[in-house]
């Protein structure tokens, strides 16, 4: 599959499969990173769109609440930190 690399708020983010896949391994992680990965959910439609992050990756335990929901907002379900 193909990956490409983007860039979000300055952050480094994988997109897997035309938007498949997108994967977030990046520190700091913050609210418009995750803003920015649900607006390529509109960018790219793709049929099903899967979120991973790095859990360590999130600045605090409030964004990582916050982006489950911003992600849910995008009709994303399927997001994961691992």
């Amino acid at each position: 599959m193909p990956i490409e690399e983007r860039i979000v708020a300055g952050k480094t983010v994988y997109v897997i499969g035309a938007g498949a896949l997108i994967v977030s391994l990046g520190k700091d992680i913050s609210l418009e990173v995750v803003e920015g990965i649900a607006a390529l959910k509109e960018e790219l439609q793709p049929e099903v769109m899967r979120v991973v992050f790095k859990d360590s990756g999130f600045s605090d335990d409030v964004v990582k609440t916050n982006a489950v929901q911003i992600l849910r907002q995008a009709e994303i379900e399927d997001a994961k930190s691992l």
